[in-house]
């Protein structure tokens, strides 16, 4: 059985848990990182020897880095699908969002979400926070530009492209902040609010 390594409220983690949700996988979920600690034993850093989560064990097949596990999962289970298109080019247009929100988006939302959540009152910084959220705002209004001429960042129909940012627009909805109105961002949560993979392993406790 696909056993996923990973606490369910990392949003790398969610990545490969919503992905093995939408494709029907039978899996173990097993806790590891945070407050669960584990990945700095020596049984797990013989697996990845980063230290990071997610990672999962696939009938002996052992993979890290939470896009790399989206892009097994949906060719090996999915392949020539609105998933993994068997078309270069449609695949290759859904990925770039993968790495984008990974190279470009993920840093100044991790600074907006410690900074909100994950940070004691006494000791937030908010000229930090509200410089985060600035430029998290900017770097969406592009992705809500995108929405206008497609209903998923994958095309006409959900997948992987969508997978990596769903599963950090859950949290930029959900935190209590005030957000610009992105119209096209917004009706696309919508839609992946309504399915239920996506509850499942997305819209778990923000902590």
């Amino acid at each position: 059985m696909l056993k996923i390594w990973g606490r369910k409220n990392s949003s790398n983690v969610r990545k490969a848990l919503w992905c093995a949700e939408e494709l029907g996988l039978a899996y173990e979920s097993l806790d590891a990182g945070g407050a669960f600690g584990v990945v700095d034993t020596p049984a797990y850093r013989a697996l990845n020897p980063n230290g990071r989560i997610p990672l999962i064990e696939d009938d002996g097949f052992v993979l890290w880095e939470s896009n790399t596990i989206v892009r097994y999962l949906a060719a090996r289970h999915a392949a020539d699908s609105h998933w993994y298109p068997a078309d270069v080019q449609a695949r290759a247009s859904a990925e770039k969002w993968m790495d984008w929100t990974t190279s470009t988006f993920a840093e100044p939302f991790r600074h907006l979400f410690w900074g909100v959540l994950r940070t004691p009152a006494e000791q937030q910084d908010w000229a930090q926070i509200h410089a985060a959220k600035a430029t998290c705002a900017e770097l969406l209004a592009r992705v809500d530009q995108a929405l206008a001429d497609q209903p998923y960042l994958s095309g006409p129909e959900i997948g992987v492209g969508d997978i990596p940012l769903g599963s950090f627009i859950y949290a930029w909805f959900e935190m209590p902040i005030e957000r610009p109105a992105m119209p096209h961002l917004h009706a696309w949560y919508e839609r992946l609010k309504q399915r239920p993979a996506y509850r499942r392993a997305v819209m778990t406790a923000l902590t």
